[in-house]
């Protein structure tokens, strides 16, 4: 199991579009995926959970994958997320 925390970039924060895919994304991998903003968790494979945490623009949220592409979901995912999810 690994953990990696990111800022979001997105100006919306984690919003409907980006939220959307950001779970595709996730439903990539084969690694159970989380996700942590503030006390709030969410599987990131789910798009309901992902967008019941509110997570805003500025906010720290932490990723946690454990399965065999852990590595990979991780890092990619965090990238992602720093990145603003496609959205300029």
């Amino acid at each position: 199991m690994q953990q990696q925390s990111v800022t979001l970039t997105n100006r919306l924060g984690l919003h409907a579009r980006p939220a959307a895919a950001f779970v595709q994304k996730a439903n990539q991998y084969r690694a159970s995926v989380r996700i942590r903003a503030g006390e709030k968790e969410a599987d990131a494979k789910s798009i309901l959970s992902v967008l019941a945490l509110g997570a805003r623009q500025g906010s720290t949220v932490t990723l946690t994958a454990d399965g065999p592409d852990e590595e990979q979901a991780l890092a990619e995912l965090a990238a992602f997320l720093a990145a603003g999810c496609g959205e300029a």
